[in-house]
């Protein structure tokens, strides 16, 4: 048996296809990255903002839980509400804080902190994030962020008065 090679041919490129398959790649390119980087550009807004609640309302809620008096609460937890905002580039005017009972949801009743012992409350941060350009037309107050903490004033707490 013999096996024989033939040459094969090469043909000449034709010279209008010149450089559309880096065209199309940049075309495709795009379609696919804008998307993705405005869509991890949102998460990381929106995570932002999920943090920033979230720690404003612990910190908040221990500043109440600790203080000895509810004038002493009430200053305690405004400047622990400035400083862990602070630290994500918000504002208290930005937010919400609520205080609802310990079972509520954060859109409940609201009720005022208690420093009695063994009471337990919670205390919510509301926030509005609009989404990273779009329009408020198309997005509305876009998405509200909640952080919610459960306060427990110790059981063997000595009142102030």
């Amino acid at each position: 048996m013999r096996i024989t090679l033939h040459s094969r041919r090469i043909l000449p490129q034709r010279s209008d296809e010149q450089g559309s398959a880096i065209i199309e790649f940049v075309f495709v390119a795009l379609l696919v990255l804008v998307p993705l980087v405005y869509l991890i550009v949102a998460v990381a807004v929106v995570q932002r903002g999920r943090l920033a609640t979230t720690n404003a309302a612990r910190d908040v809620g221990r500043a109440i839980a600790t203080s000895a008096t509810a004038t002493q609460a009430e200053v305690r937890a405004q400047a622990a509400l400035r400083a862990a905002l602070h630290g994500q580039g918000f504002t208290p005017a930005e937010v919400e804080v609520r205080y609802v009972a310990a079972g509520a949801d954060c859109g409940g009743p609201a009720t005022a902190p208690s420093l009695a012992p063994a009471s337990v409350f919670a205390v919510c941060v509301i926030r509005h994030q609009p989404l990273p350009a779009v329009p408020s037309v198309l997005a509305g107050r876009g998405v509200t962020i909640i952080g919610r903490y459960l306060v427990h004033v110790d059981d063997f707490r000595i009142i102030a008065r």
